[in-house]
């Protein structure tokens, strides 16, 4: 499969590498995500996310940020990380692209990452399924009530 390029885009090695691997791990946490929200909401008995949804959309934006935060935090980093988070990182370096960047430097230094990132994002799933997802107030999930 050849690789995709906007217009203007580099076209060294390297760059398209960069470019890909962050596509399939962009991919791989929207799907994660969704999956978590699917089956939060088939536990609870709530009606399917939709995407033109407001609630659902804001659901949706924060479950990708606890992913994130949940790979950085399980997935160990090596020494060189921080530099090569950095160069990674997009002009857009909100805090979603930064826990990204690190996800991307990781993936290129592990060699188990994808084990890694499937162990993490199943885990992840199951319990924001057990939870009941975002629907429920923060501090009742963390009283544990419903």
């Amino acid at each position: 499969m050849p690789f995709r390029t906007p217009p203007g885009a580099r076209r060294d090695l390297l760059s398209l590498i960069d470019a890909e691997l962050r596509d399939r791990i962009e991919e791989a946490i929207d799907h994660g995500c969704l999956d978590a929200m699917v089956s939060a909401r088939r536990a609870t008995g709530t009606p399917l996310p939709k995407a033109d949804d407001v609630r659902d959309r804001e659901e949706f934006t924060a479950t990708v940020r606890a992913l994130l935060e949940r790979l950085r935090d399980e997935i160990p980093a090596d020494a060189n990380e921080a530099a090569r988070a950095t160069s990674a990182m997009d002009a857009r370096a909100g805090e979603e692209w930064r826990l990204l960047a690190v996800q991307i430097a990781r993936a290129k230094a592990l060699p188990d990452y994808w084990q890694r990132f499937d162990a993490v994002r199943v885990r992840f799933t199951a319990e924001y399924a057990q939870s009941g997802g975002a629907r429920r107030g923060v501090l009742g999930r963390l009283l544990g009530r419903s």
